[in-house]
């Protein structure tokens, strides 16, 4: 029979372990939910930062901005230094 799910054993600072069991109980939730979201919401942050950094890259190369320097001088443009 294939299994629809996999099994970690990971290690949790003794802190962080108290924390999270005493949110899983109040929210009704097992310890295995509570890392099943925890693990979604990062994920998706993660994906939402690097396509707003792809994004910015972007539109930064397309205004001829490629180092720092450049931004410094188009700060120094804008402010007629």
């Amino acid at each position: 029979m294939n299994r629809t799910t996999s099994q970690w054993t990971v290690s949790i600072p003794p802190l962080l372990s108290k924390k999270a069991m005493k949110l899983a109980k109040e929210e009704s939730r097992t310890k295995s939910e509570l890392v099943r979201e925890a693990l979604r919401i990062y994920m998706t942050r993660k994906e939402l930062i690097m396509s707003a950094r792809e994004e910015l890259a972007k539109k930064l190369e397309e205004k001829g901005v490629r180092t720092l320097g450049d931004v410094e001088r188009m700060v120094d443009e804008t402010r007629g230094v």
